[in-house]
């Protein structure tokens, strides 16, 4: 792989070094073990560049000619935390558990701090995620502190969970590498509604690495509001496996942070398994957003739907990379994908890049993807009959996503989601 590794990989390298003997888990030998592979991994492959055909939309210069730091440990008496809207609550500060935030409810789910339990993810943690084969799986395998461990029992319908993380106002650019590992058991249920936020003039890199096992019949609606400072990257990745007739539905709004990108690479491993990855970007001026995803079809039968829209404002750039995986095994697919742009202004840019990669015969999939500007006609038709210009334009645009949030079947993170939506135009006004 092409790397791009300038002061702020090195000195990340450098962090791993003076820390390692002093992460959660250093007296365990096998987590001793991946940190180094991990590590090593990671001193080979750098920062991946533009060359690099899954990083041809996004450069991570900005990135990687930051030097970041430790997270201090913070006072969080002043955390502005919203109302809590789901019965469960796990609340990270700068890549830490903070129990005392927390509302993690009964015991009929296993819910808790990595870190504070590290024994029992022998097995689990890297399972899905193999930091050889990406820098930044091997740059959070390496450097992680806590996440969120989740087990939800055989048959038992969790409801819902928060993940709330947040990064404090800091003097200086500081990293996080949360890990956290989600497993459905047979037939069961669980709502994880996702919010990542940050102080708005720090700079600072959360690269959270999520691992996600989906047993039979179980199903995990997976819904994430990124919305991170304006200085503030974040660079994450998911690993789904969803066994047979498993559901994993997960849908990423993107509207904040300097430079961010949501990876996810999904594995439908049994008969009628099914995967919907659905989103929204919302990007202002300066910022950049990339969306990627890898679906692999691995069994018969097996359904999958992808959309994803963006609205681009200003000088800012959408990414889109949508690979679909038929293996020859996979008779009788499903596929559906399509992606979206609408720029509002002259100096917006999207890339689109949607594939299909099939090798079964007898599949039905498709893919599309369409760019445009709000229609004229329809500005002019509402603007007619009196409606303000800004008034008509938001109308529009809300209209443009309005499908997509739709696909959300949860009514508490459909209506967090709208809210998030909300919040971006009041920012932009």
């Amino acid at each position: 792989m092409s790397k791009l590794a300038p002061g702020g990989a090195e000195a990340l390298l450098r962090r791993y070094e003076g820390l390692s003997s002093r992460l959660p888990g250093a007296r365990l030998p096998w987590l001793a073990s991946l940190r180094a592979a991990a590590a090593a991994a990671f001193r080979a492959q750098g920062l991946p560049s533009r060359r690099a055909e899954a990083w041809r939309y996004t450069d991570l210069r900005p990135i990687a000619e930051v030097e970041f730091a430790e997270p201090l440990l913070s006072v969080t008496a002043a955390l502005p935390l919203p109302a809590q809207r789901l019965p469960r609550r796990a609340v990270f500060v700068d890549g830490r558990f903070r129990e005392g935030l927390s509302e993690l409810g009964d015991n009929d789910v296993a819910l808790g701090s990595l870190a504070a339990d590290l024994p029992a993810a022998e097995g689990r943690l890297g399972r899905l995620a193999r930091p050889e084969d990406h820098p930044l799986t091997a740059l959070n395998t390496a450097l992680f502190e806590d996440g969120l461990t989740v087990t939800v029992p055989a048959g038992i319908d969790a409801g819902g969970l928060e993940l709330s993380h947040f990064v404090l106002a800091a003097e200086r650019p500081l990293a996080c590498h949360p890990r956290h590992l989600i497993r459905l058991e047979p037939g069961a249920r669980l709502l994880l509604l996702e919010s990542a936020q940050g102080d708005v003039a720090t700079r600072y890199l959360h690269n959270p690495v999520f691992e996600i096992e989906i047993a039979e019949g179980a199903s995990l609606v997976h819904v994430r509001l990124q919305q991170e400072g304006e200085a503030g990257f974040q660079l994450g990745t998911i690993y789904a496996r969803i066994e047979a007739g498993g559901t994993y539905d997960n849908f990423t709004l993107n509207a904040g942070g300097r430079l961010v990108r949501n990876e996810i690479h999904a594995v439908l491993a049994g008969p009628e398994a099914a995967c919907h990855m659905n989103g929204a970007q919302l990007l202002r001026d300066g910022q950049h957003a990339d969306t990627t995803t890898v679906l692999d079809h691995a069994a018969p039968d097996c359904r999958s739907r992808q959309t994803y829209k963006t609205v681009l404002s200003g000088r800012s750039r959408g990414v889109f990379q949508g690979r679909i995986h038929v293996h020859q095994v996979a008779q009788r697919t499903d596929g559906y994908q399509m992606n979206q742009a609408l720029l509002l202004s002259p100096e917006a840019e999207i890339d689109s890049k949607p594939q299909l990669e099939i090798y079964a015969d007898d599949v039905k999939c498709s893919h599309g993807a369409t760019v445009g500007a709000l229609d004229a006609d329809q500005l002019f038709y509402l603007r007619a009959r009196g409606i303000p210009e800004p008034v008509a334009r938001t109308m529009l645009i809300d209209a443009f996503l309005q499908d997509v949030v739709d696909t959300i079947a949860e009514g508490p993170a459909r209506d967090a989601v709208a809210t998030a939506i909300a919040d971006w135009w009041r920012g932009r006004a």
